[in-house]
């Protein structure tokens, strides 16, 4: 793989931590990584940093441990160990956001499960799973701290695209860095969207699971116009 491969990866890296802060889906605290191109075995993640504020020169690189590697000494984000775990765990993801976006948070927090209410969200197909710390660990902090932690959210997420986390956030993930950001800014969107139907009143028709199917197999193919368009918006400043 080239020097250029991975300064192609570094930039996106970066784009995508400003796209979602952009979109709301990170703020002040949530962080993206993506697999190295060169070792499955290693990630790229940012210092802790707000990500609107994430440059290439913040970008560290970890092994699947989550352990920083060459040399580096600069504070990692505490919360790496989601990225790890799911990387040991998924081997056909290239990318994962974690985000604590407000639309999202309270359907794991309630026995209402987030469906897929339209056919950008086909990737929620049927009722996206809540990880529950406490069923495991007990009373803690919420934060994913060590592998541990890590490797019961992986198997929580099992093979889907996010996760929720009570009391928490949520987790998305993709074979690509731009798929990742679709899928966190999406289950945002697809939240804001089910709260919305919901406070109507009436009964709610959700995409049935053959709907998600489809709808998630054809925005596959057209992921790139919108990480196209988000990524100029972040790049122009607009």
């Amino acid at each position: 793989m080239s020097a250029a491969r991975l300064e192609e990866v570094v930039a996106d890296l970066v784009a995508a931590n400003r796209i979602l802060a952009r979109h709301g889906v990170l703020d002040g605290f949530g962080h993206v990584s993506a697999r190295h191109p060169d070792d499955p075995a290693r990630y790229l993640l940012s210092r802790s940093r707000a990500p609107e504020l994430v440059e290439a020169g913040d970008i560290m690189v970890f092994d699947l441990d989550s352990n920083a590697l060459g040399g580096d000494a600069r504070t990692p984000y505490l919360e790496r160990f989601i990225h790890g775990e799911i990387y040991r765990a998924r081997p056909d993801v290239h990318a994962v956001v974690h985000s604590h976006s407000p639309s999202v948070i309270p359907f794991a927090a309630s026995s209402v499960r987030l469906r897929p209410i339209y056919h950008m969200s086909g990737f929620l197909s049927g009722a996206t799973r809540v990880f529950d710390i406490r069923h495991r660990f007990g009373c803690t902090d919420m934060l994913v701290r060590n592998r541990d932690h890590g490797a019961a959210l992986a198997a929580e997420l099992g093979d889907a695209g996010a996760v929720l986390m009570r009391g928490h956030g949520f987790v998305a993930c993709g074979l690509s860095i731009p798929v990742a950001v679709y899928r966190a800014v999406y289950t945002e969107k697809n939240a804001d969207l089910q709260q919305r139907a919901i406070a109507l009143g009436g009964e709610v028709t959700y995409l049935d699971e053959d709907e998600a199917r489809l709808a998630e197999a054809t925005n596959r193919g057209v992921v790139g116009r919108p990480w196209e368009l988000w990524k100029r918006q972040v790049q122009d400043g607009a």
